[in-house]
């Protein structure tokens, strides 16, 4: 999950100010942890004490009100009985990479990242993304290559991952929805040669940077291996504590901190 945060913090000075290039520098002085950060520390909160997902979203999502969340999920976040909206937007794909890292079958992995989306996205393509990804995650991290990964995406679930991101880039516009951004964050990492490529590829499409780089990071950790130790000493840094010290909770439960591989 390091490197879905890592993707999150990169892109996150992109998100409205948006490039099509690979060419910049990897840390920006504006670099900050987004809702992406938050929600996706919730989910390993969850996982590693049992809590349920909608609580431990609500607790770190009220931890950090000024998160950047969107306008549905700011007013579940804050209900008095909170109801999951049919949402189809990314925010369930963003968050649910400690699902892939955590849970040892395919089954288990695609109804854990349905209970992590349907809280809030309960709709076919939100619940869709979510599970895409964090597949992705777990084929990755369990040793399935490329085209093994992007073939059970495109069987289980449809997406379109034939295209380039070079034929991607000309055209395409920020896109919040799953379905619009889910299978280009794929793409990304299907086109990358280590994590921060994977996260370079992502932002470079010019759309919703955070959310794609840290989707497209955290299957790239799952695939390469660790994340560079010059990238998580600087998400080190940018962490408050206590989200750093649940990441390094994750991290030694599920064995997280091996060294990169060549892939």
């Amino acid at each position: 999950m390091l490197g879905a945060i890592a993707g999150d913090i990169i892109g996150s000075v992109y998100e409205h100010d948006a490039i099509r290039t690979r060419d910049f520098p990897l840390f920006d002085a504006r670099c900050r942890f987004t809702d992406d950060t938050v929600l996706s520390v919730a989910v390993a909160d969850a996982i590693l004490s049992g809590a349920p997902y909608q609580d431990a979203l609500r607790k770190y999502g009220r931890r950090y009100p000024n998160a950047g969340y969107g306008a549905s999920f700011n007013r579940w976040l804050h209900s008095s009985d909170p109801l999951p909206y049919n949402s189809w937007g990314n925010g369930s794909a963003m968050r649910v990479s400690p699902v892939g890292f955590a849970f040892s079958t395919e089954d288990e992995v695609l109804r854990q990242a349905r209970l992590s989306a349907e809280v809030t996205h309960n709709h076919p393509e939100g619940i869709k993304g979510a599970q895409a990804t964090a597949l992705a995650v777990f084929l990755a991290r369990t040793g399935q290559d490329k085209a093994a990964i992007k073939d059970q995406i495109t069987q289980r679930f449809g997406y379109d991952l034939e295209r380039s991101l070079d034929s991607i880039r000309p055209t395409y516009v920020f896109d919040v929805s799953c379905q619009g951004s889910v299978p280009e964050a794929l793409i990304a990492f299907l086109e990358s040669h280590s994590c921060e490529d994977a996260i370079r590829n992502a932002i470079s499409l010019g759309g919703d940077s955070d959310t794609q780089a840290c989707i497209a990071g955290g299957i790239a950790e799952a695939f390469y291996g660790a994340v560079p130790e010059e990238i998580a000493n600087r998400v080190q840094e940018i962490l408050t504590d206590d989200l750093w010290d649940v990441v390094n909770a994750f991290r030694d439960r599920h064995n997280l901190s091996a060294a990169p591989r060549n892939r």
